[in-house]
This record gives structure tokens, C-alpha cells and sequence, in this order.
């Protein structure tokens, strides 16, 4: 065999590239673990990521093409081909498709006359899809070029979208209206009470006072575990990170998981825009308790909205001598916070997956042991807590943890954010101590005639109506916050076949079970959706559930089912509506599989048919 021709060349990088790539390069001193902030904001100026400018990027960081090949081919927002001047992402989420968000960008795709995931021949535009843009309270939403939001899309925005594209009006004079975002709270508690004013520094300077040793002893004192859905202690977690030994020149690190990539939930999204200051406080008294003297935002990068504001606050509390130096001469470390943006990654929402980003890499989670409490950021011991988690930590060092403590249970202290959207007059974050049923919550968010409610998001757990008496908390219906609710319109195979398609999508491809498994479930959920489903798919769909709850490598792969696993309890009908016998029966038209070879070889005859084939028909006498 004679190998391969080499591919073409590609043409060198302009010099207005080469320029945009130096800029980013010096924003971040040619550090490799800045790699995934370089692409992105290269990406900003220039659109996409051709392969000069990745070789570019390469050459300054001293890595290889490969590498950086690898690492912008992972996210799903870098763009290794060209899309359009307009980019237009719309939501995904099955609460965002119940609000008719794929209907309405078909209707776009109509008037821009493009097909989805295609660009138009001029470049002008580009129109896709999102796993979940975070703002299902007010869908359908659709993200602009990365950056804006515009929310509450409908059949006349869509007209005046395509309008506005086909005329390349500045995005600056398009409808105010559009890009309103509201934090949509109903129901506040104690880390949403308006009487309590967001104040700078509080949580800080109560924290000095307390010193690292008593700090640490109300948070024990306070029983507070992760809100980021795993619920591990949060003492425990710090206590592991004080125990373990500092590599020589490090620091010990604090990170805020801001990457809330759960479908259906935004109740991080509401703190980060109405409690951005306890978020930073209650991060700055895990670094005096640590005496930790680096930290990270890593926000998703579907919030990039929020970017800009966040990072003017924390320009402010270095001005305050609330961080760095400032907060040195208080008697604290020297601990600053860097926002890090992540690129469309699901997976991410894991911490080593996320600490993986963190430096530079794909986002695939680590083999533990080690933990990140051990060796985590660049190897160094690592406390990685939800932001809804350093919200609560503020308050328990303003008032302590016996007051955090005497809310909910006795499994599960103190209050929780819900995000509920759905089929219910009143979405938005609630806030309820542990213990409310899902009963009472559905009542306050004016629901009617539910017959589901997904808790937790997909990787949650499915509840059907006898269940609603049960009561959220550790020891009943553990939450991450996610509260999607499905009245007796919903067809429950639709919304877990939704959930199967977006965990196909989102499979960070590291291990077979879950990169070869999601793919086999959304293929079987597809097959019954498209009416050539035989019982010998659910008994399928039954053995892969099983088998990715036991042998994923990660958490996100064991409950990528969970939707799945539910339905097929609590909602069999659903599925059996589907089954149209008990053979088996191909997934696709074989014979329509043909259909090019025999355009191209120009036969059309009855033994170019597998139909119309004799053997396609054998005698009922014929032996094999």
C-alpha cells in the first residue's frame, strides 16, 4: 500500500491574526494552563480557530499542534471551521423545546434559508443548537455570538431576528427588550433576604475574627454539606485540604464551581447576579481558613453576560483591600480570585474534569485517588465547593453554625435554592429550608395536574404523583437544585428521550461505556420514537441503563440512565405505546441504505434491491 498524500498546506495566518493571537499570549504571560482563556478570546476576535492561528498559539505556549488541537476540539464552543459572523445557539433543554424553542428556530432557519448547523453561503450567519443555555425560566432563550442572551423568544421575534440578520444591524440596536434578564426570585430565605444587604467584606472581616481554627469549628458546628448535588461534608472537605502537605513554591487553591451545566437549573445563575459579594466572601474565608493564596470563578461558559460585571466587582474589592495585598495587611493571606470561563462542556461540572480545565487541558475527568483535596490545581491541595455553597458559608461565619444548624433537618441543615421552570405559572428560585415536600413546592410555584417532576435535573431522579408527599433533602430526595415540572400534556418517552440525546451529546468520550452507551440509548429511544421499536429494544434500553450505573468512569456517566431508569418505572405506558411487536425488528430501511451505490453505479434492477432480491425471499424449504 502506498501511503497517504500528505494534506495541502495551510495557508499561513494574516498578520491581524498573528496580532490578535500575540495580544492574548501576553494577556496571559504565555502560560500553558491559560490555554482554554487564549482560544476563547482569540476565538472572540476572529470568529473561529483555523489551524494557522492554533499553530500559532502552539509555537507561544511551547506545546505541539496537537495539543492544541485537542484541547479546542473538545469544547463545544472553539470552532475548528468557520461559522457565521452571527452565530445564533439556540437552548436545547427539554423545558426549552416544551416551549416551542425547536420549532421556532426551524422557522429561522426557514427565513435565513439554512439548514441548522450549516452556514449560509455569504457567511452572514450560522444557526445551532445548545445543550442548555441556563435560562429556562424565561425560554426560549438564544445566545448571540457567545456573549448576548436574548430570552422570551417567540414567532415575532423570530421575524424581526431574521430581519435584523439579513441587514447586519449592530447588535447594539437591536430591541433592548430582548436581552432583559431577570433573576426571577419567588420565594427568598435567609441567602435571599432583601433585608440583608450584600456587603462587601462582612463575611471577611467576621472570618478574621474568628481566625482559620474557629472558622473551621462553625462549619462543622453548621452540619453544611456541598449544594452541588454529591453533598459531601463541607468541614471534612477542608480539613482534608489544611491536613495535606503544600508542594514546594504552591499554595493551597479555593475553587467556585460556577460551571452549572445541569439542565434546568439557574439558581447559581441568580446568586452570581444578586450575591456576587458573599459568593467572593464567603470564597475569602475558605482561603483564611485554608490559608489558601490563589482562587478561580470557573463560570460556564454560557454566562459570559455575567463576565464582565463579576469582574468589575472584584476589581473593586482589590481597590477595598479585600483581596491581595489589601488582604494580607488585614492579617489574611494574599488570596486574589481569577474568573475562568469554560467553553460548553457538560463534563465540566466535575470537579477534576474541571480542574483538568482549569489547567489548560480537556475537561476529562481525573482517576482518583488522588482527591483535589491532595493534589488538585496544577498539583497543589485544592477545596473545590458550588456557589450556592460559599453563599451559605458567608452567613455561617456572620452568625454561626448552631443558627445554620437549626434549619431543616437533622440530615440536612439549613435552607436550599430550587430552579423550577416548567409547566408552572410561577418559575424562578425558591428558596426552602430542607424538609419542604415536593408537594408544597409545587403549590407555591402554581402547578396544575403535574404528573412528573424531574429533581435534580436528568442526573437526578424522576417522581411520579404518589410521590410528591416525599421531602427534599440528603436523606429522602437529594437535590442539586433543578425542579422541572411536567404536567399530563407531556409525553414522559419524549421528555426521556430528550435527556438521552443530550447525554449522547455531552459524553466527554474518555470511557466506552458512557461515550459507546449514550450513543446506544439515544439510538433505541429513537428507533421507538420513529415506530420500529420491538420489546427487544426496552429489554435493551433495561441492560444498558445497568450497565452504565456500573461501569462509567465518572459520576456524570453512572446517572447519564437516570431519566431513563425512571421513566421505564414510573411511566412504562409511555413506552409501551411504542413497541410494535415482539421481533425484532432493523432500526433503519437497509434497502434505502443502498440507494446511493445505486445512483452511482447507475442500477436500478431487481438484484440492486435487497426487497426485490431472490434471496431476500428464500424458500420456506431453503437450508443455510
Amino acid at each position: 500500500m502506498h501511503p497517504a498524500p500528505p494534506p495541502p498546506s495551510s495557508p499561513a495566518a494574516s498578520s491581524d491574526d498573528l496580532q490578535v493571537v500575540r495580544q492574548a499570549l501576553d494577556r496571559h504571560r504565555s502560560r500553558p494552563e491559560q490555554l482554554v482563556q487564549i482560544l476563547r478570546e482569540v476565538q472572540a476576535e476572529i470568529c473561529w480557530l483555523p489551524r494557522p492561528v492554533l499553530a500559532a498559539i502552539a509555537a507561544g505556549l511551547g506545546c505541539t499542534l496537537a495539543h492544541v488541537e485537542a484541547v479546542a476540539g473538545f469544547y463545544r464552543f472553539f470552532h475548528l471551521k468557520p461559522v457565521g459572523r452571527w452565530h445564533l445557539l439556540w437552548s436545547d433543554a427539554v423545558s426549552d423545546r416544551m416551549l416551542g424553542s425547536r420549532d421556532l428556530a426551524h422557522e429561522l432557519c426557514r427565513l435565513l434559508r439554512l439548514e441548522p448547523g450549516r452556514v449560509s453561503e455569504d457567511g452572514r450567519v450560522s444557526v445551532g443548537f445548545a445543550s442548555c443555555t441556563g435560562w429556562p425560566d424565561q425560554g426560549p432563550a438564544l445566545l448571540v455570538n457567545h456573549h448576548a442572551v436574548i430570552t422570551r423568544m417567540d414567532a415575532a421575534r423570530v421575524v424581526a431576528l431574521a430581519d435584523l440578520v439579513r441587514r447586519d444591524v449592530p447588535l447594539a440596536q437591536w430591541p433592548a427588550e430582548w436581552f432583559r434578564l431577570d433573576v426571577n426570585i419567588q420565594r427568598r430565605g435567609v441567602l435571599l433576604d432583601e433585608a440583608t444587604p450584600d456587603e462587601p467584606g462582612r463575611a471577611v472581616r467576621a472570618a478574621l475574627a474568628r481566625g482559620a481554627e474557629g472558622v473551621l469549628a462553625e462549619v462543622a458546628a453548621s452540619r453544611l454539606r456541598g449544594r452541588g448535588g454529591a453533598g459531601f461534608s463541607t468541614a471534612t472537605k477542608w480539613r482534608l485540604a489544611r491536613a495535606a502537605a503544600v508542594p514546594t513554591g504552591g499554595t493551597r487553591v479555593v475553587v467556585c464551581n460556577a460551571d452549572e451545566g445541569e439542565p434546568g437549573t439557574f439558581k447559581d445563575r441568580a446568586l452570581l447576579m444578586t450575591q456576587a459579594e458573599a459568593v467572593f466572601d464567603g470564597m475569602t474565608a475558605a482561603a483564611v481558613t485554608l490559608g489558601a493564596g490563589l482562587g478561580f470563578i470557573y463560570l460556564r461558559g454560557e454566562y459570559r453576560v455575567l463576565l464582565d460585571d463579576l469582574e468589575a466587582r472584584l476589581a473593586q474589592r482589590r481597590a477595598a483591600g479585600l483581596l491581595g495585598p489589601g488582604l494580607a495587611a488585614l492579617g489574611g493571606p494574599a488570596f486574589d480570585i481569577a474568573i475562568h470561563l469554560g467553553a460548553g462542556a457538560y463534563v465540566c461540572g466535575e470537579e477534576s474534569a474541571l480542574l483538568e480545565s482549569l489547567e489548560g487541558q480537556r475537561g476529562t475527568p481525573r482517576i482518583r485517588p488522588p482527591f483535589p483535596v491532595e493534589s488538585g490545581y496544577l498539583h497543589q491541595p485544592t477545596v473545590v465547593n458550588n456557589v450556592e455553597t460559599f453563599v451559605a458559608i458567608a452567613h455561617i461565619v456572620v452568625h454561626g453554625g448552631a443558627w445554620w444548624a437549626n434549619l431543616g433537618t437533622a440530615e440536612s441543615s439549613g435552607t436550599k435554592l430550587h430552579s423550577v421552570a416548567g409547566d408552572c405559572a410561577r418559575p424562578g428560585v425558591y428558596e426552602f429550608a430542607f424538609g419542604v415536600t415536593v408537594r408544597e413546592v409545587l403549590q407555591a410555584c402554581g402547578a396544575e395536574r403535574t404528573q412528573a417532576v424531574q429533581v435534580g435535573g436528568p442526573s437526578g431522579v424522576c417522581l411520579a404523583p404518589h410521590e410528591f408527599d416525599r421531602r427534599l433533602g440528603f436523606e429522602d430526595v437529594p437535590t442539586a437544585g433543578a425542579f422541572t415540572v411536567f404536567d399530563d400534556r407531556r409525553d414522559m418517552f419524549d421528555v426521556a428521550r430528550g435527556y438521552s440525546q443530550f447525554f449522547a451529546h455531552e459524553s466527554c468520550g474518555l470511557c466506552t461505556p458512557c461515550r459507546v452507551g449514550t450513543e446506544l440509548v439515544r439510538r433505541r429511544m429513537d428507533k421507538l420514537a420513529a415506530g420500529r421499536g420491538a420489546v427487544p429494544d426496552t429489554d435493551e434500553l433495561a441492560e444498558l441503563e445497568a450497565l452504565l450505573h456500573g461501569a462509567t468512569h465518572c459520576g456524570l456517566g453512572a446517572t447519564a440512565t437516570n431519566p431513563l431508569r425512571d421513566t421505564l418505572l414510573r411511566f412504562r405506558p409511555a413506552y409501551e405505546r411504542r413497541v410494535q411487536g415482539h421481533a425484532f425488528g432493523p432500526a433503519f430501511d437497509l434497502d434505502a441504505e443502498l440507494a446511493p451505490a445505486r445512483q452511482a453505479s447507475g442500477r436500478d434492477d431487481a438484484h440492486a434491491h435487497l426487497t426485490q432480491h431472490p434471496l431476500a425471499h428464500p424458500r420456506e424449504d431453503h437450508q443455510p
